[in-house]
């Protein structure tokens, strides 16, 4: 009989094809939100021309779209400790798949607007799910990489919109736009049968059979016996919210919530307005859409290159550099250089507002303990969810003020200097990896309630 530290086995793994599958899955669910994220942006003039919208009410159906991303986000944390992560995000998928291909149906903006709501409930569950999931199975030595190469699937996601977009639209219709959206619900049965389910979870539910394969896979040095017993660390006793102020992590805490919410407020706002931004410089729908589509390919090397940076140099310093030339570059997109200039700013501003969130995922994970850790990052992407609904009707209020160009893009740089110095006063000397990591707290032959 051996005790095995489930979180010491993972954290010990060398690169696998488990590890790459639990990527690949997740970054691929990431490729339908980021999808669903700018599709609607890519769609607004169309409908504004069809159904007559002004650009406020177009706002208020993507902050709708958002608010249910929001309710989908707190409530699918609860279902995940009841039914498993798994099991959650395969239902989030489906409902925002049935509800996307749905929307391309939509005969006015009442039942478009109803359509995108409901898809966002499912939309909203996804994320924080998949994040924790691939943070849970990545080594800890690459883990910030890994949370960066999957995050990729997000911005991926944002360029298809940008290709389809360009050649769809025109030809076939917005409608055909939604219709591609829905047929990621082919890939249902793959994803069933290949994405593994939370570890915790199943040492919870003592699953040892599943849980010893599972570790085989990841670190082949691990030989399992059938009388193991399998550790894990699980939430303290109280509530687990209020474990985030506990060590004075209390400022910390607030500082990666606000950071969330300024991310968020510009991915959305930019993912949804940018192409209506540029057709307002004075820039044709096709070329709107490849700056689209450079925003995109620069959050890719963003979440990657800064992810792979800040394991190596430090998050804190990365994350601050990263906000701050983000910042310079969406205040600089306003003055309308030349072409190449414009497009290197935009994909730089990708870089620095997509990238940079996703390098700060993978910050707040490391920075509380692992009996924490789901629910730290779960309350600073929900909260972050505030942001992301505030977004499009930001962008949307900001064009019915008829404000000058520059100021469209200056208040959008404003969130990059608030997040920058929010990541400032975050303290390091209390996170976990400077603390120390806790000992195990719950193995699968003590059954106890558990948060996951």
């Amino acid at each position: 009989m051996q005790k095995i530290n489930v979180v010491q086995v993972v954290d010990d793994s060398k690169f696998s094809s488990l590890h790459l599958t639990v990527v690949a899955w997740c970054a691929f669910i990431l490729l339908c939100d980021g999808y669903d994220m700018v599709v609607f942006g890519s769609v607004i003039p169309s409908l504004s021309a069809e159904w007559g919208i002004t650009a406020s009410t177009a706002g208020f159906i993507g902050s709708l779209t958002l608010f249910g991303s929001l309710i989908g986000c707190l409530v699918c944390g609860v279902l995940a400790d009841l039914f498993g992560r798994k099991k959650v995000v395969l239902a989030c998928f489906t409902l925002f798949g049935i509800f996307t291909l749905l929307t391309g149906f939509a005969q006015g903006p009442t039942d478009f607007a109803i359509y995108r709501f409901i898809a966002g409930l499912g939309l909203g569950g996804m994320p924080p799910l998949v994040i924790a999931l691939t943070s849970e199975y990545a080594p800890k030595s690459n883990r910030s990489m890994l949370i960066g190469l999957m995050s990729t699937g997000f911005s991926i996601g944002g360029i298809l919109v940008a290709l389809l977009g360009i050649a769809t639209i025109p030809r076939f219709g917005w409608e055909w736009m939604f219709f591609i959206g829905g047929l990621p619900l082919f890939a249902l049965p793959f994803m069933i049968k290949n994405l593994p389910e939370s570890l915790a979870y199943l040492v919870v539910k003592e699953d040892n059979q599943k849980v010893s394969g599972l570790l085989k896979r990841l670190n082949p040095s691990y030989k399992p016996n059938k009388d193991d017993i399998y550790e894990v660390n699980l939430p303290k006793t109280g509530m687990p919210v209020t474990k985030l102020f506990d060590e004075k992590r209390g400022i910390s805490s607030i500082m990666f919530w606000i950071v969330s919410f300024m991310v968020l407020l510009m991915v959305y706002g930019l993912g949804t307005w940018l192409p209506q931004l540029m057709v307002q410089a004075g820039y044709p729908l096709k070329s709107s859409l490849m700056f689209l589509f450079a925003l995109n390919i620069g959050a890719i090397f963003g979440q990657v290159g800064g992810g792979w940076i800040a394991d190596r140099k430090g998050s804190k310093q990365v994350i601050i550099g990263m906000f701050v030339l983000g910042a310079i570059c969406l205040a600089a997109l306003g003055f309308k250089p030349v072409a190449i200039i414009l497009y290197l700013l935009v994909a730089i501003a990708g870089a620095c507002s997509t990238g940079t969130g996703c390098v700060n995922n993978a910050y707040t994970s490391k920075f509380y303990p692992t009996h924490i850790r789901s629910t730290g990052v779960g309350w600073s992407l929900g909260i972050g969810r505030f942001g992301a609904v505030a977004g499009p009707a930001f962008g949307g209020l900001l064009l019915e003020l008829n404000l000058p160009t520059q100021m469209n893009f200056i208040s959008f740089a404003i969130p990059a200097a608030i997040a920058a110095l929010a990541i400032v006063f975050v303290q390091d000397k209390y996170s976990d990896f400077k603390m120390g990591i806790d000992e195990p707290n719950h193995t699968n032959k003590n059954i106890e309630s558990a948060n996951l």
